[in-house]
């Protein structure tokens, strides 16, 4: 009897769980010499790919950071009356939380200046009982801030705070905590922490805690960042034990949330997933106080939000159009497209609550201020067929329009 040359079908079938489809199979592989540098020498689980069925009706929030990491690493600082109708245009995309700015020294990042004109104009834009704003700035852009379409819900201002400096300077505005919170970051890797902040991760934590306790007392609720969780351009791949350190020391200082950052974009699902299940399953860290930032800089970012979907993450940070990158992480890109995200979030049966068709729009937009393309795949094709469909509205009124040979009297006259 000829020697079998396949395996039989049975074992080539793939196995299907009744919720999700797994992307291995179990044909053996052929006996290999043991290699540590092998791909196959240590295979990765079965990544479980979401599927419509099994997150059917899941809500997911979306935290949009356009304004302030969109817009950070701009070479030419963004107008403050451009900063105001970007976050105009957001809210009219239903989105609950939106990052609109960061009290940090204008001379480290001078795209975040005027970051205190935006909160003016948004505050005063809220203020019902006073029609005048605190300064100058606040009070010649009330006007674009309060131009939200009629019906829009409003927003929670997100506003990234470094230290006790910055926390001064937001408090002289005085926002109502009931529209306004604060965000704080620390770095994973200690290249990054002495790079960004210029200390280390011990010293930086004790400054937050200053900055988190003065905030609570006050009554606003601060959420927290994770940067460099997967690698660091300076200190190599990060110890999936030194995030869950800093992302417990967060937590405990009083963060509702803690966002962990890719802030290179070097993430890959297997990476991904293997951190989040270290911090949930290792170091106790609730999956329900976790969100995921994601960088797109290898293509990575919508397989890597797949990847912490099934791990149970329902919190993503975005930026309309790809905005995005970091000053300190010399080549990383834009943070994930939030219409793409969108797209995918919707694809697989989750809620967002968000127009999908007004973020390709407002992602449009500031990227023609930016005078560039939309890091959007979603975005640029959601664009191309609305110019197709454009382009066959004017052909038909066109074609009802006309008269010549083959209609009215040059039917007739083709006749003779």
């Amino acid at each position: 009897m000829p020697p079998r040359l396949f395996a039989p079908s049975s074992l080539l079938r793939p196995r299907f769980s009744p919720h999700r489809t797994l992307i291995t199979c179990t044909r053996p592989r052929p006996a290999m010499p043991h290699n540590t540098h092998s791909p196959h020498s240590h295979p990765p689980p079965a990544l479980a790919l979401p599927t419509a069925r099994h997150y059917s009706g899941a809500s997911v929030r979306i935290v949009d950071v356009s304004a302030r990491d969109g817009l950070q690493n701009e070479p030419t600082p963004v107008s403050l009356a451009t900063k105001l109708e970007l976050v105009r245009r957001l809210a009219r995309c239903g989105l609950s939380h939106i990052e609109a700015g960061s009290f940090v020294s204008p001379y480290w990042v001078p795209a975040m200046a005027t970051s205190k004109g935006v909160l003016e104009a948004l505050v005063a834009s809220d203020s019902t009982t006073s029609p005048t704003a605190s300064s100058t700035a606040a009070a010649t852009h009330t006007a674009a801030a309060a131009q939200t379409d009629a019906g829009t819900a409003k927003p929670i201002y997100s506003w990234l705070i470094p230290n006790l400096k910055g926390l001064a300077a937001f408090e002289t505005v005085a926002p109502p905590p009931a529209r306004h919170e604060l965000a704080v970051f620390a770095s994973a890797s200690e290249g990054f922490s002495h790079k960004n902040t210029n200390c280390d991760i011990a010293t930086s934590l004790s400054r937050l805690r200053a900055v988190v306790s003065a905030a609570t007392a006050r009554g606003y609720r601060v959420r927290g960042y994770v940067s460099m969780v997967i690698a660091c351009p300076y200190s190599g791949p990060t110890p999936p034990s030194a995030v869950a350190a800093v992302t417990r020391a967060l937590l405990e200082m009083g963060c509702y949330e803690v966002s962990l950052g890719d802030t290179n974009g070097v993430g890959t699902p297997r990476s991904v997933t293997a951190l989040l299940r270290h911090l949930t399953q290792e170091a106790g860290v609730p999956v329900e106080r976790l969100a995921a930032h994601w960088h797109d800089t290898y293509g990575m970012a919508i397989v890597n939000a797949a990847a912490a979907l099934e791990m149970g993450v329902r919190v993503f940070d975005a930026s309309v159009g790809g905005l995005g990158g970091c000053p300190y992480a010399k080549g990383a890109t834009g943070n994930v497209a939030a219409e793409d995200l969108v797209w995918f979030l919707h694809g697989v049966g989750c809620d967002s609550g968000l127009s999908l068709e007004e973020l390709a729009r407002t992602g449009e937009w500031i990227c023609g201020v930016l005078g560039r393309e939309s890091g959007s795949r979603v975005g640029r094709a959601l664009r191309g067929k609305r110019v197709l469909e454009e382009e066959k509205g004017e052909g038909r009124e066109e074609g009802e329009g006309r008269t010549g040979p083959g209609r009215g009297e040059g039917e007739e006259e083709a006749r003779l």
